[in-house]
């Protein structure tokens, strides 16, 4: 028995000698021959598809175009001293026991154009007496306001800054469940971002704005995230954040945008106008209701009755009357005044118009010619 241990001891021994030498020395030929490639290339696959997606790519892309904007006005009473430290170095400080006390409030804007031509709300700067902007990057800057818009809540602000990284807007039309961030400084804390999805577009009849086309989201937009943006997954802007539905001021997972495509006619029509341009028709209307269409033998709601015609105005000088029941404008059916005002509104003062009305049950079309809509006072 003795004899034949020692006979499988050395066949033992030998074997595991060879075994640890080809580890140490040629470990590629044991992987070659023991794990298969394939399911090597498989897990690291699974490795890399189990790591947590990151939208850092578009905060970084999109948040240097963000700026804090800092606001002051001037209260009825009291003669303390204008000694807020962010402002002071902006403006004169000659006679400061003579300036009536200041209230701060704060909101976010949007650089648009490298030559520092901001977006932001109407009501963030609205009747404020200095605004001072601060970038990402610290550095900050005293506005001037180059015009507003209070129908739509946009205003143009303008500072003189070097260097700056202008928000590039997406060029693709945004849908139902796409990933939005919205970026701005709630509650004065800093440059945050909260992340949702587009809930619903074309949102209107809010009460918000006259001209309402709404990005709906659920990412939380709260105080100081006004006039900030919205941008894609890739950074891209999409809208400008301008409103929450809640009335208690805090985020309930119902917030608005304005769509870029908006902003940027907005911003284009002020810098190049002095403010916002859009068709006007001249006319009050309200919904036809739903048993006088069906009288009239079109389809519930379709239909507006003209209430009210202002002298001088377009409808006026294209011969629409009172009574008359507008159901087309352009080949776009008339569902409701705002879908009629939008339509309106998003024509150039000049182009032609066609209505198509019902007039003592009969059908006209008639021309017009779209003039411009009348300033807010």
């Amino acid at each position: 028995m003795h004899r034949i241990l020692n006979y499988l001891a050395w066949p033992v021994v030998l074997g595991l000698l060879v075994a640890t030498l080809t580890f140490n020395f040629f470990p590629e030929w044991l992987d070659s021959r023991f794990y298969d490639p394939q399911i090597t290339s498989n897990e690291k696959k699974d490795e890399k598809a189990s790591k947590p997606f990151s939208y850092s790519l578009a905060v970084k892309k999109a948040s240097p175009s963000v700026v804090n904007i800092y606001t002051q006005k001037k209260l009825p009473s009291g003669n303390r001293l204008y000694s807020d430290p962010l402002f002071k170095k902006f403006f004169s400080q000659k006679n400061s026991s003579r300036q009536a006390r200041m209230k701060s409030s704060l909101g976010s804007g949007v650089v648009m154009t490298a030559n520092g031509y901001i977006l932001t709300n109407h009501h963030v700067i609205d009747g404020a007496d200095a605004i001072v902007l601060q970038l990402q990057d610290g550095r900050e800057a005293a506005a001037k306001v180059i015009g507003t818009d209070p129908e739509i809540d946009l205003a143009v602000l303008k500072i003189n800054l070097e260097n700056l990284v202008p928000i590039e807007l997406a060029n693709q039309k945004v849908s139902v469940g796409d990933v939005v961030l919205a970026i701005g400084n709630p509650f004065g804390v800093g440059q945050s971002v909260s992340q949702g999805i587009i809930s619903a577009t074309q949102r209107k009849g809010l009460g918000l704005n006259t001209f309402e086309n709404f990005i709906q989201t659920d990412a939380a937009i709260n105080p100081g995230n006004s006039g900030g943006p919205l941008v894609d997954s890739t950074g891209h802007l999409v809208g400008i954040n301008s409103a929450i539905l809640d009335r208690t001021s805090y985020a309930m997972g119902i917030s608005f945008a304005i769509p870029s495509k908006t902003a940027l006619k907005v911003l284009t029509d002020i810098i190049t106008h002095g403010r916002a341009i859009r068709g006007w028709l001249g006319v009050e209307a309200s919904q036809l209701k739903p048993f006088a269409a069906k009288k009239l033998g079109l389809n519930p709601p379709l239909g507006l009755v003209i209430t009210n015609i202002y002298p001088g105005s377009p409808a006026y000088s294209s011969g629409l009357l009172p009574g008359d029941v507008i159901f087309k404008i352009n080949n776009n059916g008339v569902v409701d005044n705002d879908k009629a005002m939008n339509v309106i509104a998003s024509l150039s003062p000049g182009d032609s118009i066609k209505l198509y009305v019902l007039r003592n049950g009969d059908e006209k079309v008639i021309d017009a010619v779209a003039g411009a809509r009348p300033q807010l006072n």
